[in-house]
């Protein structure tokens, strides 16, 4: 290692130079649990993973106290909800998910409104309720179904457009 100028050094000492690991006889290999071998497997409720979804879950703690509420619901549910919605519409691009994801996710269930629509309130408020839990999976997957994926592709700004004029269009409450 290089030492500064001002630390006494002998002349006729040996100067050190790089030298590389022993080879490895075999490549490394990922064996982990959790690695896929092959494709994503695709099917029902699978979805189109993208890259580091889970940044979504950061990106929503940003949003803690900004969101608009009633008395029956919790602020994890809503980031809970949106984060799915943030989820899918990142892998339906390709991406990892940045913030307009989350605000897409949050501004499609009126979280973000002021005055959002009695009717979506109600829905919301069932809908929500304790997604935040790890078991609750399948409810938090209807939340990402209920946004359609030919919304999703659109820019944020117009989703949430849309939204102001017509909360009804961006949601599929069929699933």
């Amino acid at each position: 290692m290089a030492a500064p100028k001002y630390v006494p050094t002998s002349p006729t000492g040996i100067v050190r130079s790089y030298h590389s690991s022993p080879r490895r006889p075999t490549p490394w290999m990922a064996g982990r649990p959790g690695e896929l071998s092959g494709r994503q497997p695709l099917g029902e409720q699978l979805g189109d993973p993208g890259p580091d979804p889970g940044y979504a879950l950061k990106l929503a703690a940003s949003f803690r106290g900004q969101l608009t509420l009633h008395p029956d619901e919790s602020e994890a549910d809503a980031l809970s909800g949106a984060t799915a919605i943030a989820m899918k519409r990142a892998g339906l691009r390709g991406r990892a998910p940045v913030i307009h994801d989350v605000r897409v996710g949050l501004g499609i269930w009126g979280f973000l409104d002021d005055r959002p629509a009695d009717e979506l309130v109600q829905l919301r408020t069932e809908w929500f309720e304790e997604v935040h839990h790890p078991h609750h999976y399948p409810q938090r997957r209807r939340i990402a179904d209920a946004a359609p994926d030919a919304l999703l592709v659109l820019a944020h700004e117009e989703i949430l457009r849309r939204h102001a004029e017509d909360w009804r269009g961006c949601l599929d409450l069929s699933v």
